[in-house]
């Protein structure tokens, strides 16, 4: 996959752009429950930064927020830190590395906002499952998750909404006539400690996407 060029749609007026703006929505609302002080974010696979940067670079928090957006192409990453320094948003920081890997948090955590946006899609149903059976180890107690799956990719959005529920969250929102899965869940369990050296998810090849129901081949 070129991720580099997946991005290309987000210039477009298409689905990748109104997916954005729901994110970016639901980024500031988020924001908004966050009380006064500090604002930890993480942003995993991050790509090039438009989902976090575009909402915090207009948002009375924006200078309260300490984010990391982890991203291991080099071109989409290089384009994220072109992005966060010219919105001037001095405290996000851009890691190029292994999102996959809970090394890749280490002194981000705990986070009040945690984004898992595009990941689902190109995972096995069992790394959307461990995947976010890790994620109260990366949020505080009371951290929101905004995350994203296709509801045309053949129960996705269905198996991560369940996987919430068995893992210690409750959902905030999601709008069931909006295509593109998007919705918000808070943590309300206890959160965990950060285990270091632990992979979260692979993702995988594309004939097992295919085979999954995830994408499909032109």
């Amino acid at each position: 996959m070129d991720w580099h060029g997946w991005h290309e749609g987000y210039q477009e007026h298409g689905r990748l752009r109104n997916r954005l703006r729901t994110v970016q929505d639901q980024l500031r609302l988020a924001l908004d429950l966050v009380p006064s002080g500090p604002v930890q974010i993480i942003s995993v696979c991050a790509g090039q930064g438009h989902d976090v940067v575009g909402a915090v670079d207009d948002s009375d928090r924006r200078s309260d927020v300490q984010a990391r957006l982890v991203e291991i192409d080099g071109r989409n990453a290089e384009e994220a830190r072109r992005r966060v320094e010219s919105a001037d948003l001095n405290g996000i920081e851009v890691l190029q590395g292994d999102a996959g890997t809970t090394d890749a948090y280490v002194g981000a955590v705990p986070a009040d906002i945690v984004l898992l946006c595009g990941v689902f899609g190109s995972l096995i149903d069992e790394d959307v499952d461990s995947t976010i059976a890790t994620l109260p180890q990366l949020c505080n107690a009371r951290g929101q998750v905004i995350w994203t799956a296709n509801r045309a990719a053949s129960g996705l959005f269905e198996r991560a909404s369940a996987a919430f529920d068995l893992y210690g969250f409750a959902l905030v929102w999601t709008n069931p006539a909006d295509p593109f899965g998007v919705a918000r869940h808070q943590l309300v369990t206890r959160r965990q400690d950060l285990q270091l050296g632990q992979r979260i998810f692979n993702f995988a090849d594309e004939q097992t996407l295919v085979d999954l129901g995830r994408v499909k081949r032109p």
